[in-house]
C-alpha cells in the first residue's frame, strides 16, 4: 500500500516564504539604510504575495475542473490570499515593526547615552528579533479578521473557500 505523498506549496514550506517577510527586514534596517531600500524590501514583500496568491488562483483552477462555479471559487481564492497575505506579510507586521524600531530608537536616546550608530544597531536589532514574535499572533488575528468578515461572505455551503 502506497502513501500519497503531499504536495509542497513553494510559497508556503520552502525558503521562498521568507520573501514575504522582506518589509520587516526593512523597517528593521530603517535606521540604518536609505528609505529607498525599505521602500525596495516592500517591493519584494508584495510580489511574493502576489506571486502566491496567482499559484493560489491557478491551483484552484486546475481542481474545479470544469465544475459550474468555477470562475468565482477561482476568485475567491486569489482574493483571499491576496487580502490575507497582505495584511498577514506586508500591511500588519511592516506597521508593526517600524513601530517597535521607532519606540526603540526613542527609547534609547532618552534612556541611554549611547553613541547614535550604536542606538540604530541596537534598535535594527531590536526589530530583527521581533520578527518571529510577532508573526503567529498576527497570522491568528488575520485568520480570525477573514473569518469573521470576508469569509462569512464567500463561505458557500458550509464550505471553506479553498
Amino acid at each position: 500500500m502506497g502513501t500519497v505523498k503531499e504536495e509542497r506549496d513553494l510559497y508556503r514550506d520552502t525558503w521562498v516564504r521568507f520573501l514575504g517577510y522582506a518589509n520587516e527586514v526593512g523597517e528593521s534596517f530603517r535606521a540604518l539604510v536609505p528609505v529607498s531600500l525599505v521602500w525596495a524590501s516592500y517591493g519584494i514583500a508584495t510580489a511574493y504575495v502576489t506571486a502566491d496568491a496567482i499559484d493560489k488562483g491557478k491551483k484552484a483552477s486546475t481542481s474545479h475542473g470544469d465544475e459550474p462555479g468555477k470562475t468565482g471559487r477561482v476568485t475567491v481564492a486569489v482574493v483571499d490570499t491576496f487580502i490575507w497575505q497582505s495584511l498577514a506579510s506586508v500591511a500588519i507586521p511592516g506597521f508593526t515593526i517600524n513601530r517597535i524600531c521607532a519606540a526603540s530608537l526613542y527609547l534609547l536616546a532618552r534612556m541611554t547615552r549611547w553613541p547614535v550608530p550604536v542606538r540604530k544597531w541596537t534598535t535594527t536589532a531590536v526589530g530583527l528579533s521581533a520578527i518571529p514574535v510577532i508573526i503567529k499572533p498576527i497570522d491568528r488575528s488575520v485568520d480570525f479578521l477573514l473569518d469573521s468578515t470576508l469569509r462569512k461572505i464567500y463561505n458557500v455551503g458550509g464550505k471553506k473557500h479553498n
